[in-house]
């Protein structure tokens, strides 16, 4: 008896990929009304870690629903900032999103820059078990320049991967190996739960030219800042929140919260927001270009994407 194998054809998600203030959003809306002039719909899925938080809608730049265009958005603004919103809790919700999208027959389009989301969904996570709460209290108390040195005994191999003032990312790879008795990187190379395997993917990584994109950060800011940006900083630093939590380190809220407690001037305060926009599209931008498969399409220009070359960019 021969036997038959059935090959399930694999479902289509796009994914935009690119550093904070490179048109994303946009190219995300007209793939949307793109794929709808062709009788298809789409749904436009969140993957950037500050425009899930709710409180964040004008500091992340969450789109306007002007900006929507009627086109489904979802997992923006779906977390409130009390709760800490994990790549493994975003994985979990954007599969759940993405297999509704399926069910409906649309397309699920990917869009944000942060790349352990995006790692997260696609490779998996890596099981690491809970770490035991004394060596995290003890972890967290060190001094940054002490918790490398240590790491650097304990782990040179990921030590040597950090920058020595990367505080977060030393004491969670210090807790882990101390906790563990593995290193992160050991753990890494058990990932399971990633959905690449499972799905016909559509990629393109925005690069805009470098000068042009800071400019636009620039801009972008100072547009913020004009825009509530204030006010929802005020609103976020009267709910007296943990300093530790992601939203309240999110860009634009420790340099507005300087200018609110008056350790800084207005000037100040937004040339140093520019500044924290710049540098994180600088690690978003080097990140993009080395750690995502060579053969995902980098997309180069100088201002915008031609509308035009939307069905090029994706064969959808």
């Amino acid at each position: 008896m021969s036997t038959v194998n059935i090959l399930v054809k694999k479902q289509k998600l796009a994914l935009i990929a690119g550093p904070t203030a490179s048109g994303k959003s946009d190219l995300a809306v007209r793939l949307a009304l793109a794929m709808q002039a062709q009788g298809r719909t789409a749904v436009i899925i969140n993957a950037d870690s500050a425009q899930v938080y709710a409180d964040l809608a004008v500091l992340s730049a969450r789109p306007l629903e002007a900006e929507m265009q009627g086109v489904p958005h979802r997992l923006f603004g779906a977390w409130d900032g009390a709760q800490a919103c994990s790549a493994a809790d975003w994985a979990d919700a954007a599969k759940a999103e993405i297999a509704q999208a399926h069910a409906e027959g649309a397309l699920p389009i990917l869009v944000g820059g942060t790349g352990l989301y995006i790692r997260t969904l696609l490779d998996g996570i890596a099981p690491v078990p809970p770490i035991d709460p004394d060596v995290r209290a003890v972890v967290r108390a060190l001094p940054v320049a002490e918790a490398y040195q240590a790491l650097q005994r304990e782990d040179p191999a990921r030590a040597t991967a950090l920058a020595p003032a990367d505080g977060a990312r030393i004491a969670r790879a210090l807790e882990v190996i101390r906790s563990t008795g593995q290193s992160l990187a050991e753990w890494q190379q058990q990932l399971h739960g990633g959905i690449g395997d499972t799905v016909d993917l559509h990629p393109a990584i925005l690069m805009p030219e470098r000068s042009w994109l800071y400019e636009r950060c620039d801009r972008r800011f100072a547009q913020m800042w004009q825009a509530g940006a204030i006010d929802e900083v005020r609103a976020l630093l009267s709910r007296q929140l943990d300093p530790d939590l992601p939203v309240m380190r999110a860009i634009g809220v420790p340099e507005i919260r300087d200018f609110l407690e008056g350790t800084v001037s207005e000037a100040e305060s937004i040339s140093a927001g520019q500044q924290a926009t710049r540098r994180y599209a600088k690690r978003q931008y080097t990140w993009l270009r080395h750690q995502p498969p060579a053969a995902w399409p980098r997309v180069t220009y100088e201002n915008s994407i031609d509308s035009a070359k939307i069905a090029m960019l994706f064969q959808i």
